[in-house]
């Protein structure tokens, strides 16, 4: 259905009329650089651009009171000392002529963007806006907002279409508070914002920032506030955040929408928020937050006031929603010890109101925890007042370069025709073939579990593989018998090595042991689900029983698989289903969607022939971008998934730092 781009040159009308450093930031130069980027890199014509259109006031009336609307529409006529005076008496706000005209096409872009995805018009969106909402409040401008953009939206999206769960992602660096007020007592809308709080001593300077601020009355749980109490927040901290925090909070809520108030001050080379988080790592955020809702997401620009930044976040951001591949993570992935503090106290105030967080480990904060001033990657640059110099931006934007999306997104490489699979549209069968002598010369060493239609099978298995590690295919599945499947899965892991790969991940699955000649020596990360026990026998080989409930299921994937994965940081990702893996076909497809983002879509999945049937769509299905059919209900882990959970966590995260954080025991 494609992805919108909403905007409007008219919103780039509002400047500051008067001398003013703390609101000057906010410019019209701030959309202009995020709108040529996405020109630049042939962006914006991949997507369905649409030309915002004014709220009306009675769609400004869902938020705000009608006095204040009739303020803001005043500001047409006044002159520019009226304009200053008006300006004064509100935080951190400065009002022109034309506010009233660009802010309501600011909330009119954000509705419409609500439509084109709740019609089914288009699957996802930006709203590239100014000026911004987050902080506006029922009968105040704030913090550069006039009317809350996201606030807006989600009332519309409630009233019209009767949405019941809307979840609000709130990356800018900046509390939310308007939002939060908006819905404090509201359990219908999830509020999450992590935001430079620095123990109150930022802005806004609010008590109800911290952590413990919940919601009130019904609306308890609803809330949650990550407040980070030091500069420095990389990609790291953002990711621990999202895994431990965010997405079981997020699944146990199972919105219906996902509205995003992105504001790109909480990325590298930004003065407001000084944090490290760069450009790349917003895609990854965006593709985590795909497994969700249907993969219904409306973003609306926030903040965001280094502009060569915030173009490349936008971009980043928007070639996600396209459906491109997630450009590898840079740094390495070691949250840093305030960040796990933070995410403790929040794991703290809201484990009574939410299951997925009673069900968790309690993080061991072990003495080599980096903090940010002791990571073993130095801040980019950073000057002694914590800003990041621009001639070390620079460079390091300039090797973000955005991968064109393969050719072929997914094939499939089975014996079993294609009709028979229901493969959804776009997903080739693949027919190619490497030569017969070549596949014999790699199944040497198994040559017993291969038959001849197995070595024909492995054939085109190879030629799938080498597809995907020369950047022709983005993903495959492969079927074979379930005699051949381990000895497919070490030649695949072989081919790997032999074709130069550095670290290859495989997420075994059922009765599939670890070949015992291959070296334990960490370019092969090996995790078995299979059995009754979790058992370690080495940093890089371990095993845990495949969790029943769905709860527990959540916090393998959260809380085990996807930190290895971005620990491990793999160049290539086999995901293999062999005999008795005990998988249903939401849990195959949810782990198969997951998996794409460490790895930047680069999966091959092994599946056993008896299971190829049932899970060949679903599978290529979310490999090829679609959203995972549900879990079902959330049903709380059980006593023993929670333990063999422990018993991993307490083992591996000395080695493992992402894993690291988790919430406290109930």
């Amino acid at each position: 259905m494609g992805t919108a781009l909403v905007y409007h040159e008219d919103m780039t009308a509002t400047r500051l009329l008067w001398d003013d450093p703390e609101c000057e930031i906010e410019c019209p130069e701030r959309l202009t650089a995020a709108l040529d980027g996405l020109r630049q890199r042939g962006l914006e014509e991949r997507c369905l651009c649409l030309s915002a259109c004014e709220a009306s006031e009675e769609e400004l009336g869902l938020v705000h009171s009608p006095e204040y609307i009739a303020l803001v529409q005043k500001t047409q006529t006044l002159d520019k000392e009226e304009l200053h005076a008006l300006s004064k008496q509100y935080d951190a706000v400065y009002f022109h002529p034309d506010t009233f005209h660009c802010a309501r096409l600011a909330a009119g872009a954000a509705l419409q963007l609500v439509d084109a995805v709740l019609t089914g018009a288009v699957h996802n969106g930006l709203a590239l806006v100014r000026p911004p909402g987050h902080h506006s409040q029922r009968a105040a401008a704030n913090g550069f907002c006039v009317f809350n953009n996201v606030a807006i939206a989600a009332k519309h999206a409630k009233q019209k279409y009767g949405l019941q769960r809307i979840l609000i992602v709130d990356w800018d660096v900046h509390h939310g508070q308007g939002i939060q007020y908006i819905f404090n007592d509201d359990p219908s809308v999830l509020y999450f914002s992590w935001h430079r709080y620095e123990h109150g001593s930022f802005w806004p300077f609010l008590p109800e920032s911290d952590a413990d601020a919940v919601g009130q009355g019904r609306g308890q749980g609803f809330t949650v506030n990550l407040p980070w109490n030091q500069v420095g927040m990389g990609n790291a901290d953002y990711l621990a955040a999202f895994l431990h925090v965010l997405l079981p909070l997020a699944f146990e809520f199972d919105p219906e929408l996902v509205l995003v108030s992105a504001g790109f001050d909480s990325a590298i080379g930004d003065p407001e928020g000084q944090m490290q988080a760069t450009p790349e790592c917003f895609a990854h955020l965006t593709q985590l937050l795909q497994v969700l809702a249907g993969g219904r997401i409306c973003a609306v620009l926030e903040g965001g006031y280094h502009l060569e930044s915030l173009a490349q976040s936008v971009c980043m951001m928007v070639q996600t929603l396209l459906g491109d591949p997630t450009p590898p993570l840079l740094g390495l992935m070691v949250p840093c010890q305030s960040a796990l503090e933070s995410i403790q106290s929040v794991q703290t105030a809201q484990a009574p109101h939410w299951t997925s967080l009673q069900q968790n480990v309690a993080p061991v904060l072990s003495s080599n925890t980096h903090s940010p001033e002791e990571r073993s990657l130095p801040l980019l640059g950073e000057s002694p007042t914590g800003t990041v110099a621009e001639d070390s931006l620079s460079p390091l934007l300039d090797r973000l370069c955005l991968h064109p999306a393969p050719p072929i997104c997914t094939a499939v490489a089975s014996t079993v025709p294609g009709a028979a699979l229901c493969l959804p549209p776009g997903v080739l069968h693949q027919e190619g073939s490497v030569l017969r002598e070549e596949t014999e010369a790699w199944a040497r060493l198994h040559k017993s579990r291969f038959q001849d239609e197995d070595l024909a099978t492995l054939g085109k298995i190879l030629c799938l593989l080498d597809g995907i590690m020369d950047g022709q295919i983005r993903n495959g599945i492969a079927t074979t018998t379930a005699l051949a499947t381990a000895a497919t899965l070490d030649v695949l892991i072989q081919r790997c090595l032999a074709r130069r790969a550095q670290r290859v991940l495989c997420v075994a699955l059922g009765q599939l042991d670890r070949p015992l000649d291959l070296a334990d020596d960490g370019r092969i990360l090996w995790l078995n689900i299979q059995g009754k026990e979790a058992a370690i026998r080495s940093m890089f080989h371990f095993s845990t029983p495949l969790p029943q409930t769905s709860g527990g299921f959540l916090s393998l994937i959260l809380g085990l698989v996807l930190p290895l994965a971005y620990g491990f940081q793999p160049d290539m990702v086999l995901m293999a289903l062999g005999p008795a893996h005990g998988l249903q076909n939401a849990q195959a497809a949810l782990l198969a969607a997951m998996l794409r983002s460490p790895v930047g879509g680069r999966i091959l999945a092994v599946v056993e022939e008896e299971s190829i049937l049932l899970l060949a769509r679903s599978l290529a299905q979310a490999l090829h971008g679609e959203t995972p059919p549900s879990l079902g209900p959330f049903s709380k882990a059980s006593p023993e998934e929670i333990q063999a959970l422990m018993f991993l966590k307490a083992r591996l995260e000395a080695r493992w730092k992402l894993l690291q954080v988790a919430a406290p025991p109930p």
